[in-house]
């Protein structure tokens, strides 16, 4: 399991999420608009959407809210706000390469507001296929151990062609072909397995490993990015150390 992904998990645990309430059913929301309308309302035909309202009912997110986002993805409920998926790459501190998926209806605000949280945590902004290459686009699931054994997820994994499948402190994930995304979440749907995260990232093809003290202000710099109303998803090829986990989940 990677160190930022052991890093979400201890911040979920420790309910920091959850005094993000908000903002969480924001993302949610604009999740459920993209996803309709790229593939349109039905979640039976549109795997993207279905896996969207799951990931917002988990998270106890209101009836009302999830269709009413979907009714604005699918063309039904017309606002006029339109909202476009930009990625922005950039460096944190140290050299630490770091991609953003944003989900916007301003660039202009969206580009302002990242670039002042680069800057501010000593890090700044890259041109497009600067950071990049550094990355590659997976299909990536995470689930409970308790929600399917190792042995079952293994063979799931190897049926569609995972690239990994690991199993660490009671949660299991699988990396797969971005093509492989599909199968992978038709296979958990079937089995009445719940993903904790289900979608494509960004992973490094090489990570790079700092001192305690610099990966804390890395982490935190990559959490203030995350915090930003227009931040889906931030991704680093910074790998955290076992040692740095403890000292996060001791504080």
């Amino acid at each position: 399991m990677s160190g930022h992904s052991k890093w979400s998990t201890i911040k979920r645990k420790k309910g920091v999420a959850d005094a993000k309430r908000g903002a969480v059913f924001t993302r949610l929301a604009r999740e459920l608009v993209l996803a309709a309308r790229e593939g349109g309302s039905d979640i039976d035909s549109n795997f993207r959407l279905r896996l969207a309202v799951d990931k917002a009912r988990a998270e106890n997110m209101p009836k009302d809210n999830i269709e009413r986002a979907i009714r604005r993805g699918a063309g039904e409920d017309k606002d006029g706000v339109v909202f476009e998926q930009i990625n922005y790459e950039g460096y944190a501190p140290h050299g630490v390469a770091v991609m953003v998926e944003t989900v916007t209806d301003n660039r202009n605000r969206t580009v302002s507001d990242l670039r002042h949280a680069f800057s501010k945590a000593g890090g700044n902004m890259a041109e497009p296929g600067a950071v990049g290459w550094q990355f590659e686009r997976v299909a990536y699931f995470s689930f409970p151990s308790s929600a399917m054994n190792f042995d079952k997820a293994f063979e799931l994994g190897i049926e569609a062609s995972a690239n990994d499948v690991v199993e660490d402190n009671g949660t299991i994930e699988i990396t797969a072909p971005v093509e492989s995304f599909k199968i992978i979440a038709d296979a958990l749907h079937k089995a009445k397995v719940q993903p904790e995260e289900a979608g494509l990232r960004m992973l490094p093809k090489q990570e790079v490993e700092l001192d305690t003290d610099h990966t804390m202000q890395v982490l935190r710099a990559l959490d203030s990015i995350e915090d930003l109303d227009d931040v889906q998803n931030v991704y680093s090829n910074l790998k955290v150390s076992d040692e740095v986990l403890a000292a996060l989940e001791a504080a």
